[in-house]
C-alpha cells in the first residue's frame, strides 16, 4: 500500500513539474495554492474514513503499506519533508495552506502541515495473532483516545503482538489517537471483539497466561512468575477491570511504586508493566 532532465534546478522543476537530479529528486513540486483558488475538497467524515495528521502518524502510514491510502494534503514545507515517503507510496501531495488544515481539523490541532485520508486498518481476529514478543494487551473499556494512543505507541516499541479491544467501548482509531500513537497504530494489529470475557476465555484456550493489572492486586507483577504467551489486561482509570474480565484472569497483579503516589495514568502503568514483563521474560 505504501505506495529527467539533467542540470535543472529547483526553480526549473517548479515551472515544469519535472523532477531534477541529485539530492532534490525526492522534493515535492512547488504547487502552492494560487490566490483565490477554491478550498481543497476534503472527504466528508464517514465510517470508513480514517483521518491521520502529524508527521509521524502520516509517515508511518505511508511506509507501512497496511491500509488503503486515499489522499495526502500538505503545506509546501511539509510536502517537501514527506516527499520520499509519498513518492514511494504513489501519492502526490495536494499543496494547501495551514489554514485549510485548521478548518478541516479544528483550530489548535497540531497537524504539522500534513493530513492523510485513508481507510481504516483491516479488522483482525484472535486466531490471526502472529507471535513476535509473545505479549498481547487487552483493554477493558479504555475509551480516552490520548490514553489508547499512548498505549499503542508503547506497544509498538515493545513489539506487542496485538491490542484487543471491545467493539463498542473503544475510541476511533484515527485522528487524535493516531497522532498520539506517533505511528504506532500502523504496527500493532487491532483485534475488536464483541464480548471481552469470551475473548479472555479464548486467549486461555490459546495458551496465554492472563494477567490483570489492578492497584489492589494480590501480588506485585515484579514478584510473579510469568511465561509466554502473555496477555496483560488493563482497565479504565477509575473503574479498573470489570468483574467478568477480572474473573477470567489467571493472576491479578499490582505495580508497586516507591513514592507517595501509588497509582499511575493507565498509559504509564502499561509502559511500566510492559517493561517489567519484558525483563522477567528475558531472564
Amino acid at each position: 500500500m505504501r505506495r529527467d532532465k539533467p542540470g535543472r534546478g529547483r526553480q526549473d522543476r517548479a515551472r515544469t513539474g519535472e523532477p531534477g537530479r541529485g539530492r532534490d529528486d525526492a522534493r515535492a513540486p512547488d504547487r502552492r495554492p494560487a490566490r483565490g483558488e477554491p478550498a481543497p475538497a476534503f472527504r466528508k467524515p464517514g465510517a470508513d474514513l480514517a483521518v491521520l495528521y502529524g508527521v509521524h502518524a502520516v509517515r508511518e502510514a505511508l511506509r507501512a503499506r497496511t491500509r488503503k491510502l486515499l489522499a495526502l494534503y500538505a503545506t509546501a514545507p511539509a510536502a517537501e519533508r514527506i516527499a520520499p515517503d509519498a513518492a514511494a507510496a504513489g501519492l502526490q501531495p495536494q499543496i494547501v495552506e495551514a489554514a485549510d488544515l485548521d478548518r478541516r481539523l479544528g483550530a489548535g490541532t497540531v497537524h504539522q502541515g500534513l493530513l492523510l485520508e485513508a481507510r481504516h486498518l483491516p479488522a483482525r481476529d484472535l486466531s490471526e495473532i502472529e507471535s513476535r514478543s509473545g505479549i498481547v494487551l487487552v483493554l477493558d473499556q479504555i475509551t480516552d483516545p490520548h490514553n489508547v494512543g499512548a498505549i499503542l505507541r508503547t506497544a509498538a516499541a515493545f513489539a506487542v503482538d496485538a491490542l484487543v479491544v471491545t467493539e463498542r467501548h473503544a475510541p476511533d482509531f484515527s485522528g487524535v489517537l493516531a497522532k498520539t500513537a506517533s505511528g504506532g497504530l500502523e504496527h500493532v494489529p487491532i483485534v475488536e471483539v464483541v464480548n471481552l470475557a469470551r475473548a479472555m476465555e479464548e486467549l486461555g484456550r490459546m495458551g496465554y497466561l492472563r494477567v490483570g493489572l489492578d492497584s489492589e492486586g494480590a501480588a506485585s507483577l515484579e514478584d510473579m512468575v510469568l511465561s509466554r504467551p502473555l496477555a496483560l489486561a488493563l482497565g479504565a482509570e477509575g473503574a479498573g477491570l470489570r468483574r467478568l474480565t477480572r474473573e477470567k484472569c489467571d493472576l491479578v497483579a499490582r505495580l508497586d511504586m516507591p513514592g507517595p503516589i501509588k497509582s499511575l495514568n493507565v498509559s504509564n502503568a502499561c509502559a511500566v508493566a510492559l517493561m517489567t514483563a519484558a525483563l522477567k521474560l528475558r531472564a
